[in-house]
């Protein structure tokens, strides 16, 4: 099968995308895909995560171990289907709102389905 660049765009998500679909994940299956947030604090990783669950977004907080700068992590757990479109997009605006709280983007993943 050959990459159709469309959907599966030579960029990180574009890679991973490709990558689930060639090892048999039906992406066509929504699915809870969950995105990663690191902050500074424990007081603004709280305060995004009260602002996720005033949006109703399902969320989960904890301490996190992968970087001394950013010890605090916020998950966001939304029901998708794992289109570039839809991981790109979310993964934006989530970048863009978590700026304000001294946050940044740290990755995303999902439960292979199919």
């Amino acid at each position: 099968m050959s990459r159709d660049l469309s959907l599966y765009p030579e960029d990180e998500n574009g890679d991973v995308l490709w990558n689930m679909l060639q090892d048999g994940d039906d992406l066509s299956i929504p699915r809870e895909v969950d995105f990663a947030l690191i902050f500074p604090t424990q007081d603004v990783a709280i305060a995004f995560a009260v602002h996720l669950l005033k949006n109703e977004q399902k969320v989960s907080f904890a301490a996190y171990e992968g970087n001394d700068d950013y010890p605090w992590q916020v998950v966001v757990h939304p029901l998708m289907l794992p289109t570039h479109q839809n991981i790109a997009g979310f993964e934006g605006l989530l970048a863009s709102e978590a700026v304000s709280y001294s946050g940044q983007v740290d990755g995303w993943g999902c439960l292979s389905q199919g």
